[in-house]
C-alpha cells in the first residue's frame, strides 16, 4: 500500500489546520493548475475548451472514486442543487426520512415540496436504520455526518431501504476523498468537491443510477447539459445528453480545473491509503482526550473551553452543533495532533 507520507510534499499546510470537514487544502498539481488558468485567464490567451477538459477528467476520476460508470455522473454547483431534481420527481404525498442533524442540502429540498404533501420525518443517527420500514419513500442520509463525524453503516441502510422499495439519496461531502465509496445499491450520491477532495469550491459531482436518470427531469436543462454542446447556443431545438450529463449544469470552469488533478491525484495515492493515515491520527487525538477508537476522521465531542483554548494557540478547527469538531486528512500530521492537545492540557 502507498505510504501517504511520500506525497506530504504536495501541500503547504500551516501547523494547527485541523478543519479539512469544513474544507480541504489543494494539493500542489491542483494549484498550479488553477494559478495558470488564472493567468490564461487575465490575458485572454485561451480559449475556455482547455479549461473544460477538467470537467470531464474530474468527472471519469469520481466515477472511479465511487466504482460507477462516468456516463451515470453529472457536474454541477452544490450538493442541493444536484438533489432538487430528485426532489421534483417525488410523487405527491411522498415521505422522505432524514437523520435528525442532516446537513440541510439534503433537506431543505426535500422540505421545497411539502405544498404538495411531501412530509420531511428525522430519526436519531442510532435509530435511523429501524426507522426505514413501510411508507417511507426516500432515505436522505449523509455517508459521514457533518456535525458529529458518525459514519454510516451503508450496506445496513441500502438492505433496509432495498427491502421496502425506498430510494435511497447520499450526500458524500464529508466522505469523498478519505472514505472507500461505492455506489452498489445506491440510487443517487452527491458530493461537493471542496472539503475532502480538496477542490475550489463551486465543483459538485452526483451519480444517478440508470433507473432514477428515468424518473427525473433535467430541470437545469441548459447547453452544456446538450448532446452536442456546440450545437446547444442557440435556439428551440433541444437535444440533451442521453445519459447523466443531461443532469449536467454549466459548470465554474475554475473550480473543475483544480478539481481534477485533485481527484486524480487522490486515486494515486489510494483511498485505502488515505483512510488509514486518517483514521490513525483521529484516534491519536481521541486517546489523547481519553475518548475510545471511532471509525471516523472526524472527532467531535463536548470540550467546554476547546474552542478558545485552539484559537489561543492558532488551531484551526471548529464548533458544530455545540460540539468541538476536529477533522484530519492526508497533509495532517501528528505533530499537528500533538499541538492541538497541549493546547487543550490545561482546560
Amino acid at each position: 500500500m502507498t505510504s501517504v507520507s511520500d506525497y506530504a510534499h504536495l501541500w503547504e499546510a500551516q501547523p494547527g489546520w485541523l478543519n479539512t470537514a469544513s474544507y480541504g487544502l489543494p494539493p500542489r498539481p491542483a494549484w498550479e493548475a488553477l494559478q495558470a488558468a488564472l493567468a490564461d485567464w487575465h490575458v485572454g490567451a485561451t480559449s475556455w475548451e482547455p479549461w473544460d477538459e477538467s470537467t470531464t477528467r474530474a468527472r471519469e476520476s469520481f466515477a472511479r472514486l465511487i466504482g460507477a460508470p462516468a456516463a451515470d455522473v453529472f457536474v454541477g454547483s452544490t450538493v442541493a442543487a444536484g438533489v432538487a431534481p430528485i426532489a421534483a420527481a417525488l410523487p405527491d404525498g411522498a415521505k422522505v426520512l432524514v437523520d435528525d442533524v442532516e446537513f440541510t442540502s439534503n433537506v431543505f429540498p426535500w422540505q421545497a415540496h411539502a405544498d404538495r404533501g411531501v412530509e420531511v420525518v428525522s430519526a436519531p443517527t442510532a435509530e435511523l436504520i429501524q426507522a426505514i420500514r413501510p411508507g417511507i419513500d426516500l432515505v436522505a442520509v449523509s455517508a459521514v455526518q457533518s456535525a458529529t463525524g458518525d459514519v454510516l453503516d451503508l450496506p445496513a441502510v441500502v438492505a433496509a431501504s432495498k427491502e421496502i422499495g425506498a430510494l435511497l439519496v447520499l450526500d458524500a461531502s464529508q466522505a469523498a476523498g478519505w472514505l472507500p465509496l461505492d455506489v452498489r445499491g445506491v440510487d443517487a450520491l452527491i458530493a461537493h468537491t471542496y472539503k475532502w477532495l480538496m477542490s475550489p469550491r463551486g465543483a459538485t459531482l452526483g451519480y444517478l443510477s440508470p433507473e432514477l436518470q428515468e424518473r427525473c427531469r433535467p430541470i437545469f436543462a441548459n447547453w452544456y447539459a446538450g448532446n452536442d454542446r456546440h450545437s446547444s447556443y442557440y435556439g428551440t431545438r433541444m437535444d440533451l445528453a442521453p445519459d447523466a450529463r443531461r443532469f449536467d449544469q454549466s459548470p465554474a470552469w475554475f473550480s473543475f480545473v483544480g478539481a481534477a488533478p485533485a481527484l486524480e491525484l487522490l486515486e494515486q495515492i489510494g483511498i485505502p491509503a488515505i483512510h488509514e493515515h486518517n483514521l490513525a491520527l483521529a484516534n491519536e487525538f481521541r486517546a489523547g482526550l481519553g475518548l475510545p477508537p471511532s471509525n471516523s476522521a472526524i472527532v467531535s465531542t463536548s470540550f467546554p473551553g476547546a474552542d478558545e483554548a485552539f484559537k489561543a494557540a492558532n488551531i484551526r478547527a471548529a464548533v458544530r452543533n455545540g460540539n468541538l469538531r476536529a477533522s484530519f486528512h492526508v497533509y495532517s500530521t501528528s505533530a499537528d495532533v500533538e499541538l492541538a492537545l497541549r493546547a487543550l492540557k490545561n482546560i
